[in-house]
Order: C-alpha cells, then structure tokens, then sequence
C-alpha cells in the first residue's frame, strides 16, 4: 500500500491540476504525480520531445493484456 505525504502547491497550480484532472479522470493528486513523472523524466531525457515522454508513459501504464503487437509493414529482403 502506498503512503501518502501532504505537501503545500501554489493555489493556482491547484486550480490547474483540477481541471486537468477532471479532463483527463484522475485525482488532482493523480495529475500532479503524472506532471512530476514527465518533468522528471522530460529532465533526465532533454533530448527527447515532451509529447513523446508522455506518451511513452500513457503506454507503459496500459495493460500488457491489452497490447498487440507489433508487426511491420513490409519486409525487406
């Protein structure tokens, strides 16, 4: 089980952290550990695009049940 820590965050990146969450069915807590993992990994990666890190995190978080394969489209002799 995990624990949980109180932490004070600006009124503003609250309000934010809302919103987003509501979009996106998190908790508000959910959208701030989800931020802190992009940025963190968007830091230790700057080469990389953001859009692609979050991305690359949405797809590890899917079940492995769920995924297909991958095949590609032609073969090359």
């Amino acid at each position: 089980m995990a624990t949980s820590t109180s932490i004070r965050i600006d009124q503003t990146l609250y309000d934010q952290a809302r919103a987003e969450a509501a979009a996106e069915h998190r908790t508000i807590a959910g959208q701030v550990e989800y931020w802190a993992k992009v940025g963190r990994a968007a830091l230790d990666n700057p080469d990389l695009p953001v859009s692609f890190i979050a991305e690359s995190l949405a797809s590890m978080a899917e079940p492995r049940e769920e995924a297909t394969a991958f095949e590609a489209r032609s073969r090359r002799a």
